[in-house]
């Protein structure tokens, strides 16, 4: 998977969801030491990279170091990079959901804009004082959003040379952190690369994102809300295939470049719920069919109407494309949240989060 020289990565957010699920496939199908610098947040848990290393064997404890450490805090920052002495940086640690975003921004100015200008000061610096030959193989991995590039009409897609064009203070936020990305890349000459992925869902996502969420009121027989009309459209991407990417591009991508990461699934709100409906419908019949607890809501203020992304690059050099059908996962994933029940209601209550709306005033 990786050169052979590398053998320590810094993970940040790995206590996330995609963070996670890069450290399980990590643990699984590579031997690198694995320090996983993580906040400890509302939504970070281990217990499915805890999962993983019981089922591997006691053998892989000692390749999974969590830090914890506040990437807002330049002192901790700096010492965990120290303590990990790392050959490749993965920089996934971000406040993410849009809607807490719009509720209180100033949570993503700090951690997403100045955790990122920490960690790129703190990793320059640890950069410089590498030898040549590690200094060769050495990368800054950072991974962004589609969110950046605003919002598409009916047609088109995003691909590495859309204009930025964020319109939430999440987005924004993601966008200023790539933009210093590039910089310390172009200005100081930071090993660096970036990917914009598209909307994730899978096993293991903290239950406030749309998927888990409407999984989850529909088991319990609740209103499931759905914004303004439900045609608000999003390119999802299951996340066992971003994370594949993710090391593929890791591993070979070319430093200074960014790369455009799509599930080739487009579908719009409504259909992304009527599908999830039609699953319970089938394992969990009620008396009604669960579309009858679709409610109309207002809509998310600066909702975005299409997000689509174009993944021609990463699929002409290396050969990647999503192996994972929207049908076939979606299943899949509606299954694993019903089996794990307690999980969700877990980490709901650490988060003091009981699923009620959020995001409509600043």
């Amino acid at each position: 998977m990786f050169n052979s020289k590398i053998k320590r990565i810094l993970i940040t957010g790995g206590g996330g969801f995609i963070g996670g699920e890069v450290i399980r496939l990590l643990l699984k199908e590579s031997n690198l030491q694995i320090f996983n610098l993580d906040k400890i947040g509302y939504a970070s848990d281990f217990t499915g990279i805890n999962n993983q290393i019981a089922n591997l064997g006691k053998q892989y404890e000692n390749r999974h170091k969590i830090i914890h450490a506040d990437l807002t805090n330049y002192e901790q920052t700096e010492d965990a990079i120290l303590k990990s002495d790392p050959d490749l940086i993965l920089h996934l640690a971000a406040e993410s959901h849009v809607d807490r975003s719009i509720d209180n921004p100033r949570i993503f100015i700090n951690n997403n804009i100045i955790g990122t200008y920490n960690l790129l000061e703190a990793s320059l610096k640890f950069y410089l004082n590498l030898s040549d030959e590690r200094k060769s193989f050495f990368k800054f991995h950072h991974i962004s959003t589609d969110e950046v590039f605003g919002a598409l009409g009916f047609e088109g897609k995003f691909s590495e040379t859309t204009r930025y064009d964020p319109r939430s203070p999440y987005s924004a936020s993601k966008a200023s952190s790539d933009h210093l990305v590039s910089s310390w890349y172009h200005t100081y000459g930071l090993p660096t690369v970036i990917t914009n992925c598209s909307n994730n869902y899978g096993p293991w996502q903290f239950p406030e994102k749309l998927i888990p969420n409407v999984i989850l009121k529909s088991f319990y027989n609740q209103k499931i809300p759905l914004y303004g009309d439900g045609k608000n459209v999003r390119d999802w991407l299951f996340v066992e295939d971003h994370a594949e990417a993710i090391l593929l591009i890791a591993s070979k991508g070319r430093i200074g470049e960014s790369y455009c990461i799509g599930g080739d699934s487009e579908k719009n709100n409504k259909e992304v719920v009527l599908a999830i409906c039609e699953v319970m419908d089938q394992i969990k019949p009620n008396n009604k069919p669960h579309e009858s607890l679709i409610n109309y809501v207002q809509d998310r203020p600066g909702h975005d109407f299409r997000y689509a992304i174009d993944f021609n690059k990463i699929y002409r050099e290396f050969g990647w494309r999503p192996k994972f059908s929207f049908s076939e996962s979606l299943e899949r994933t509606v299954k694993w949240y019903l089996e794990n029940l307690d999980w969700c209601e877990k980490i709901k209550n650490k988060a003091n989060y009981d699923g009620s709306r959020i995001g409509l005033k600043k």
